[in-house]
């Protein structure tokens, strides 16, 4: 990983050293175009003084006497030398044009030489800033490296934590942090499934090897053995309701394959009926007020979802107390007395084989499985579960909000 991360650098580098170095390199040529095009002139003035020598032949011709006077006559001289009102302009021209022209080959020579020098040490500092640059762009990419080759099971809570400026790099580490928070959660929620589900599964089994070790050793009477015959069967039914649960519960989670509608106020209709002799015997009263609803779903999870959320306002009740189950446009909603909830304690209720209160085994106590698959079916639709304790009364208010429900 380190690899990538030092490739991914050195092309950063390369790109970042090419942009430079390009324009550096545009502006040394278009230094050297605008001195080169001004050069000459420039030079032409200084050797002339402030008369351009495009204006010498304009000048007005010297008198032939004064520069005798002037000049010495040479005693060598065979012929008389031409006038030097025709020569003096020419020559002048001849000399500044020669002058102007040897400066403005030394003066362009010795520009270049300095501009590739300059270039050159241009370059290099352009590919050492452009190293350092993609250093520091890239550094939160290689904490982010580090801390996703070290993770394991074991190490899910650390965080990279980046300290920097907000920007896309910073928002890839907030995001990783957050999906490590999520994997942590998930990962513990299975632990503890699988744990739960160890536990809950064991039990039966300890069950009934010591009702088959303990309670038909000897010369059992028939009566002993009706009795452990009858207590064998409740811990085989409790068994076949943990991995029923169970079972239902990873095929929610998997999602449905087809979707029908369901109208899920004859589900709830249904699903009190199912438990009104049970209701009665705790001495619970089931009421429900069924507006329409139709959602688009399965059948058979949908059923589960709505006995469940009743079974559990029968169960988790007090003597006396009451079930009110309503549906309609938001939903389902399903509110029942019962003993006092802390509202720390709710979500925590959701999870497969938690209840507020430890198991005692007790014939149709429950393995806990009611409320989380509960929740599971409503992901399955795409619906909202919602829980909160009830200010007066006890108990626990349920709703499970559908998004495409048709009242």
């Amino acid at each position: 990983m380190k690899r990538v991360v030092t490739g991914e650098r050195a092309r950063l580098t390369a790109l970042y050293g090419g942009l430079l170095l390009l324009a550096g390199a545009l502006l040394t040529g278009v230094v050297y175009f605008l001195v080169k095009e001004g050069l000459y002139s420039s030079i032409s003035l200084a050797v002339t003084g402030t008369v351009p020598a495009r204006r010498l032949g304009e000048l007005p011709s010297p008198d032939p006497s004064a520069l005798a006077s002037a000049v010495p006559a040479s005693p060598v001289t065979a012929s008389p030398a031409p006038s030097a009102a025709t020569t003096l302009p020419s020559e002048v021209l001849a000399i500044t044009r020669s002058v102007s022209g040897a400066a403005e080959s030394a003066a362009l020579e010795r520009l270049l030489t300095v501009s590739l020098i300059v270039l050159l040490v241009y370059a290099v500092l352009s590919v050492l800033l452009a190293w350092w640059m993609a250093g520091r762009v890239l550094r939160p990419v290689a904490v982010i490296t580090e801390t996703a080759r070290r993770l394991s099971g074991e190490n899910l809570h650390e965080r990279i934590a980046l300290d920097g400026p907000p920007g896309e790099l910073k928002r890839l580490a907030d995001t990783f942090d957050g999906m490590l928070g999520r994997m942590e959660g998930l990962v513990s929620a299975q632990q503890r499934f699988a744990a739960n589900a160890a536990h809950e599964l064991r039990t039966p089994v300890a069950v009934q090897r010591a009702a088959a070790e303990i309670g038909l050793a000897g010369d059992p009477s028939p009566e002993r053995v009706a009795r452990i015959r009858t207590k064998l069967i409740e811990v085989a039914d409790d068994s076949e309701r943990i991995i029923e649960g169970l079972l239902l519960l990873a095929a929610s989670d998997q999602g449905l394959r087809e979707r029908r509608p369901v109208a899920v106020h004859e589900v709830a209709r249904r699903a009190a009926e199912a438990m009104g002799t049970e209701a009665a015997e705790r001495r619970v009263t089931v009421s429900v007020r069924a507006r329409p609803l139709t959602v688009d779903g399965d059948a058979v999870l949908l059923d589960r979802l709505v006995h469940n959320l009743v079974a559990n306002g029968v169960r988790h009740n007090v003597p006396g107390g009451r079930v009110e189950v309503r549906t309609g446009p938001g939903g389902i909603e399903v509110t029942n007395t019962g003993p006092e909830i802390p509202g720390e304690t709710v979500p925590l209720l959701f999870e497969p084989f938690r209840r507020l209160t430890e198991r005692t085994h007790a014939p149709g106590e429950g393995a806990g499985l009611g409320l989380s698959i509960v929740a599971s079916i409503a992901r399955a639709h795409d619906a909202r579960t919602e829980a909160h304790p009830n200010p007066e009364g006890g108990g626990l208010t349920v709703r499970v909000r559908f998004g495409g429900g048709k009242g």
